[in-house]
C-alpha cells in the first residue's frame, strides 16, 4: 500500500463480504464509508502536503480501521480513502472534487493542501453540501466568504502575524525586513503583518515579494543585510524557507531574529539546515509532543508509522485535530452531512492541540503563536499561555 495509489481500502478488523444471505445490519456494518480527497503528491505544493496532510489521513484511517472501523452513530464501518494527485494544479484539484462529490458521491471529503486550493474548493463543497474542515488554509478572505460548510482549523493571518509582532515588540526590536510569496497566502500574511506593525514604532526597512518556484533569493538577502535589520520576516513556503535559510548563511546574514513561515516546523528543515544550524530560527508553530498527552501519543504513532518521519509542529497537529473533530461528528450525527456541519459549528471540540471552537468558519479558540528551534526541538515560544519553552531572544550564528 503506497501514498501514490489511486484508491486504498483500509479494512482493519472488518470481515469480507462472502454471502448474499448476510443480515441487513451486518451488510451495513461492512459497507465502507467512502472518503474522498485530492492532494499534491507532485509539484510545488507536494513538500508541504506530504508532511502536514496526507500522511495524517492515512494514519487516521489505519488507526480507526484497526479499532474496528469508524463509529457511524453506533455502527462501526471501515473507512475507504479515495485519494488522487492534484499535481499542485488548481484546475486539476477542482475537477477532482467535482467528480468525488458529483458523480462518485463519496460519503465525506477531506480538504486539499494550502490556501489557494481550499479557496477554490470551499465554494464547491458548499454547493454540494459537504463539510470541509481545513487544516492548511490561512485566508481571511476565505473566512469572510461565510460558507456555512467550511471550517478553518489554523489560526488566521491576523492572529499569527499579530502574535509575531507582539513578540518583536516585547523583545525591543526596532527594524525589520520582510520578504513574501506573491500568492494568496503571502499577500494576506503580508497585509496582516503590515497592519500589526503600523500600531508599533518598528521601522520596516525592506519589503520584497517573490514568485512561486523562486530559485535564488541571495540578491534580496544581500540587499537586506546591508540595511542590518534586527529581524528578518519571510512569509515563505517550505522550499523557499529552506532556500532563504541556506542563502542567508551563505551571504553572512544573521539578524537577531530570523523568521520564516511554512516549513520551519518540519523535521526536513532541521535535517537540511542541521539542528545546530537551525538553532534560534523562528517560524509558524503552535504545538509539539509536550503540548498534551494526546499530542505525544499522536507524535509517537506518526513517527513509528512513517519510519522516523515526524509530523510538523504546526499544521500536522491541526490536521489531526480536524480528523478528531470529524470522527466525533460522525459518531454523533452519522453520515447526515447537514447534521455533521451543525455539530462542528456548535460544539467545543477537545483535540490534541487544545480546545477548538468556531465562530462562523473561523477557529477562534486557538491563539496566534510563534515557534523556535531549540536544541533540536521546535518549541512554542509565544504566547506564554501556549509556550513549551522560553524564547531565545538572540539567534546564534549560522552553523
Amino acid at each position: 500500500m503506497t501514498i501514490h495509489s489511486r484508491r486504498r481500502v483500509l479494512q482493519g478488523a472488518a470481515a469480507a463480504l462472502g454471502s448474499a444471505a448476510f443480515a441487513p445490519a451486518l451488510q451495513a456494518q461492512n459497507t465502507p464509508v467512502r472518503i474522498g480527497y485530492a492532494m499534491a503528491r507532485t509539484g510545488p505544493w507536494a513538500p508541504g502536503a506530504q508532511v502536514s496532510q496526507e500522511p495524517n489521513y492515512l494514519l487516521w484511517a489505519e488507526q480507526v480501521n484497526a479499532a474496528g472501523g469508524l463509529d457511524v452513530k453506533g455502527t462501526k464501518r471501515p473507512i475507504e480513502l479515495i485519494g488522487v494527485d492534484d499535481r499542485s494544479d488548481i484546475e486539476t484539484c477542482v475537477r477532482s472534487y467535482q467528480k468525488l462529490m458529483g458523480s462518485d458521491k463519496v460519503d465525506l471529503i477531506l480538504p486539499p493542501w494550502g490556501s489557494n486550493a481550499n479557496f477554490a474548493i470551499a465554494p464547491l463543497a458548499q454547493r454540494f453540501g459537504y463539510p470541509m474542515l481545513a487544516p492548511t488554509a490561512l485566508s481571511r478572505k476565505l473566512i469572510d466568504m461565510n460558507l456555512s460548510f467550511f471550517f478553518s482549523i489554523l489560526q488566521q493571518p491576523d492572529r499569527m502575524m499579530g502574535a509575531l509582532v507582539d513578540m518583536l515588540v516585547a523583545s525591543n526590536v526596532k527594524t525589520v525586513a520582510i520578504v513574501y510569496m506573491d500568492d494568496l497566502f503571502g499577500l494576506e500574511n503580508f497585509a496582516a503583518i503590515n497592519n500589526a506593525l503600523k500600531k508599533t514604532s518598528i521601522q520596516v526597512v525592506e519589503r520584497k515579494s517573490y514568485p512561486l518556484g523562486v530559485k535564488d533569493l541571495s540578491p534580496v538577502l544581500r540587499g537586506i543585510k546591508e540595511q542590518n535589520p534586527d529581524a528578518f520576516i519571510g512569509i515563505t513556503y517550505p522550499p523557499d524557507t529552506i532556500l532563504a535559510s541556506k542563502q542567508a548563511k551563505e551571504v553572512g546574514f544573521n539578524p537577531k531574529f530570523f523568521y520564516a513561515s511554512v516549513g520551519t516546523a518540519f523535521q526536513l528543515y532541521r535535517n537540511v539546515i542541521t539542528a545546530p544550524g537551525a538553532e534560534g530560527v523562528l517560524g509558524m508553530g503552535s504545538w509539539n509532543s509536550k503540548t498534551s498527552a494526546g499530542a505525544k501519543a499522536y507524535f509517537d504513532a506518526h513517527t513509528k508509522r512513517f519510519e522516523g518521519k515526524e509530523p510538523d509542529r504546526w499544521a500536522s497537529g491541526h490536521c489531526w485535530a480536524s480528523l478528531q473533530i470529524l470522527q466525533a461528528a460522525v459518531a454523533k450525527a452519522g453520515l447526515d452531512r447537514k447534521a455533521i456541519r451543525e455539530f462542528v459549528a456548535t460544539t467545543t471540540h477537545k483535540t490534541i492541540v487544545g480546545d477548538i471552537q468556531f465562530t462562523g468558519s473561523e477557529n477562534t479558540a486557538t491563539q496566534g503563536s510563534v515557534g523556535q528551534w531549540q536544541n533540536g526541538e521546535f518549541e512554542v515560544v509565544w504566547p506564554a499561555s501556549m509556550a513549551t519553552a522560553k524564547l531565545n531572544p538572540a539567534k546564534p550564528a549560522w552553523k
